[in-house]
């Protein structure tokens, strides 16, 4: 017999979205995905340099102020 607690555990590891972060070289200015960097043995892009950045959008948010 299967315990309800069980079967919501589950269902919940079913539901978790991932998402596709992109970060470039500081050095070199490569692009590369968050899945592709998780998949080397270590955190280092072609160049041989280690810091990344998150590659933002090109969209200014303005907040309108209170």
């Amino acid at each position: 017999m299967i315990n309800m607690a069980e079967e919501n555990f589950d269902e919940e590891e079913s539901t978790v979205e991932t998402f596709d972060v992109n970060y470039s070289c500081l050095r070199c200015g490569t692009l590369v995905s968050n899945s592709e960097l998780s998949r080397l043995p270590e955190i280092k892009c072609i160049c041989g340099f280690r810091v990344f950045v998150k590659a933002r959008p090109p969209v200014v948010k303005t907040v309108k102020a209170i």
